[in-house]
Parts: structure tokens; C-alpha cells; sequence
């Protein structure tokens, strides 16, 4: 419960920005909710077209990089990915488990967060993982789910050593190219265009947490070396992996991650093939206890993809029903800096929803699920404009 001075705050603070949008299988796609401002000190309101750091949606993603390049031949999800980085990913106490990528994307490779994975320029991602207090020691390789954001890293490391490209610039090649996106990891290969209109993100106070950028890239887009330093050229690949935020950092739009719904909800539309989405989708139980499972939030993970509603977890200990409708979604959510975000599914309607909202106050809970108050309303009022409305009739119009 908020006290009295935390509420007074919030209801002085102006409102937030939220915007949802419909997609259909046959690519059609349509502003539902779009309401408040971008950046407040420029004035311009929000737009379905405006790119938001867009949290964990991040992790579906980089996902979709890692199968284009399993199925070029370049990856394999079961492989141990020392082959890969060129030095030995190992637990303490688990010295002849292999840590896989489908470990990593499912987060049952056994990381944890209890180390920051925020790590500065120079930073060696081996030195860090050989820290104990990375690892949950009763969690082995391939055992059971705790969400950890440290595995990102990792998959950005194991991407870098087998393309030879810096995570950002792969992405761009693998993900955004192909799906004619303008979206980038960080701000770095966005356009012009896209930096200008950069979301701004704003807590539940009204205060600046993220991207203010007065319509220029960051200075630095890493985290600067320990002496303040920013030299990219340092950036040794297959050797950090977390500088450009593979688990969180990724900037697109409303209609951006309404492409990317078109393309799943079309089992691939020639991106990948449905057996790669398969494997994304095919969804394992996340025990009640587990990581953010509790409170009900995960009740089922695949890889990079959780579900949401859906009779099969029904009860007391799964609260993931963000619609109210019982019916199953796939897709990820996200939760950072004072947005919520989500990109949702309907594979048997053959429908989806794309969406974010600022200034959510951390641990807000709704009525009805353990996702945030705020995300209900918004489904609830793009559920209702969509009923309300004559079925989606406008082609795509994500730019």
C-alpha cells in the first residue's frame, strides 16, 4: 500500500505514456490506445511509431537472432557453449555439465542475478562467471527455472564468437534488416529518425530514469570502463556480451513489436521456419517457488517465451492471466525503469497485442493477475476498443 506522501506524489505527477496495438495474422495492424507524452520537455506526444527501451521483450529478440543462426548451422541450442566462446562455461560443483543456449534462453542454466550483469567496458565475462556468486549451487545446468538476466550476456557472448560481429551490429544483420524494423540494442544502429523521437522513460514519481537523449545518441552506448573511459575499439568480442543490454536494452516501437507479432502469428512468414518457433514455444513448468515464479507471475517458460492465461496452470498458484480471459497467449513481458511492456499471441484466434506503459511504481500488482494494475487497464481498454470496433481493416503500418 502506497503512503500518503507516495500517493500525493503520484497523483501530482503528469500521466504516464501508454500505447496498445492490435495485429492479426493477415498483417493488419491498428492503434488501440496511445495517450500521453514521449518527451515532455520537447512537447510531442506519443505515438505507436516512437521507440521505448522495451525491457525483456528484449530476451524474445535476441532469441529470434539465435535461431536464425541455428538454422544456418552456425549455432546449436544443445551444444555445450564453451565450443563456442573459447573458454570453459562451467558451475562450481558441476564440472562436467555443459551449459547450453537452450539453458540460457529457458533460464535453467543455473545463473542467478546476485552478481550485476550491467558490467563496465573491459569487464571479462569469464572472470565474472567464475565468481560463485553467480551461480545458484542447487540449481544445476538444465535444472530447474530461476529467471536470471545474467544469462543474456552470455548468449550475446556465444553470438559474437560465432559471427564475428559485435551483438548489436549481428542483431541489426539477423533480426531488424530482415524484418525491416528500426529498432537496435542501446541506440546504435537506429536511425536519426529514431534517436529523435526517443521515448522518454519516467518513474512513478514523474523523474527521469531513462533515455532522455535531447534527440542524440548516448555519448557512451555501454556502461563506461572503470576509469570512465569509452573506447569501443576495446570491446573484445565473445568476451563481455553485456555492454549493449541483450536482456533489457533493446529500442522499438508499439508497431515495431506488432511486425515482429505479424511474423510469429504467420508461423515464421519465411523468417524462420515453424519448427524453430516450435522450439521457442514449447513451454516447461515453472515450479510455484522458483524465481519470479512465485506470486504466480511465470507459471510456464519455453525459451525466451512464457505464456500468459490458458487453462493448463489454472489455480491458486498461477496469477499469469494479464487478459482475464482464460485464454492462452504467448509472447514476453517487461519490467524496468518504470515500464511495463508486453508482446502477446492468440496462435488459435489468430490475433495479438503489442504494448507499454511508463511510470509503473515497482512491485504494483493488479486485481485479477500478478502483472501490474496499470497493464490491465491498458489491455482491458484495447480489448474493449477492439470489440467495439470494426474488425482490423488497415494493412501493417509499423515503419
Amino acid at each position: 500500500m502506497l503512503t500518503p506522501l507516495a500517493a500525493l506524489t503520484l497523483a501530482a505527477a503528469p500521466p504516464p505514456a501508454s500505447v496498445a496495438v492490435a495485429f492479426d495474422r493477415e498483417g493488419r495492424v491498428e492503434t488501440r490506445v496511445v495517450e500521453g507524452m514521449a518527451d515532455r520537455d520537447a512537447g510531442w506526444m506519443l505515438t505507436a511509431d516512437d521507440p521505448a527501451r522495451i525491457a525483456s521483450i528484449s530476451k524474445l529478440v535476441v532469441a529470434l537472432g539465435v535461431m536464425r543462426l541455428v538454422e544456418a548451422g552456425a549455432l546449436d541450442l544443445d551444444r555445450d557453449v564453451s565450443d563456442y566462446l573459447g573458454w570453459r562455461l562451467r558451475a562450481p560443483g558441476h564440472p562436467d555439465t555443459p551449459v547450453t543456449l537452450a539453458q540460457l534462453l529457458g533460464h535453467r542454466a543455473g545463473l542467478t542475478d546476485a552478481v550485476d550483469y550491467a558490467l563496465p567496458l573491459g569487464t571479462d565475462l569469464e572472470a565474472v562467471l567464475r565468481d560463485p556468486r553467480a551461480w545458484d549451487l542447487a540449481r544445476p545446468p538444465g535444472g530447474d527455472f530461476a529467471y536470471a538476466n545474467l544469462n543474456y550476456p552470455v548468449v550475446a557472448a556465444v553470438i559474437e564468437a560465432a559471427t564475428g560481429e559485435r551483438f548489436d551490429r549481428a542483431m541489426a544483420r539477423l533480426v531488424f534488416s530482415p524484418l525491416t524494423l528500426d529498432a537496435c540494442f542501446n541506440w546504435t544502429t537506429c536511425s536519426d529518425a529514431a534517436v529523435a523521437r526517443a521515448v522518454v522513460l519516467y518513474g512513478a514519481d514523474g523523474g527521469v530514469q531513462r533515455d532522455d537523449l535531447k534527440g542524440r545518441r548516448p555519448a557512451c552506448p555501454v556502461v563506461p570502463a572503470a576509469d570512465g573511459s569509452c573506447d569501443l575499439s576495446t570491446y573484445r568480442l565473445g568476451r563481455h556480451g553485456a555492454g549493449f543490454s541483450p536482456q533489457g536494452g533493446l529500442r522499438i516501437s508499439a508497431n515495431g513489436l506488432a511486425r515482429i507479432g505479424v511474423m510469429l502469428l504467420r508461423r515464421g512468414d519465411g523468417f524462420l521456419t515453424p519448427d524453430s518457433l516450435a522450439r521457442l514455444e514449447a513451454m516447461a513448468p515453472v515450479h510455484p517457488a522458483s524465481g519470479e515464479g512465485t506470486g504466480g507471475f511465470f507459471c510456464e517458460y519455453g525459451l525466451a517465451m512464457h505464456s500468459t492465461g490458458g487453462p493448463a496452470l489454472a489455480g491458486p498458484a498461477c496469477r499469469d492471466d494479464l487478459f482475464g480471459d482464460g485464454r492462452l497467449r504467448l509472447g514476453h513481458s517487461g519490467d524496468a525503469y518504470g515500464l511495463r511492456s508486453g508482446l502477446w499471441f492468440d496462435l488459435e484466434r489468430g490475433q495479438g497485442i503489442a504494448y507499454f506503459t511508463t511510470q509503473v511504481p515497482e512491485g504494483e500488482k493488479g486485481e485479477r493477475s500478478a502483472y501490474s494494475a496499470a497493464e490491465e487497464r491498458l489491455v482491458d481498454a484495447a480489448l474493449r476498443r477492439t470489440a467495439d470496433a470494426s474488425p482490423l481493416a488497415s494493412p501493417a503500418t509499423a515503419h
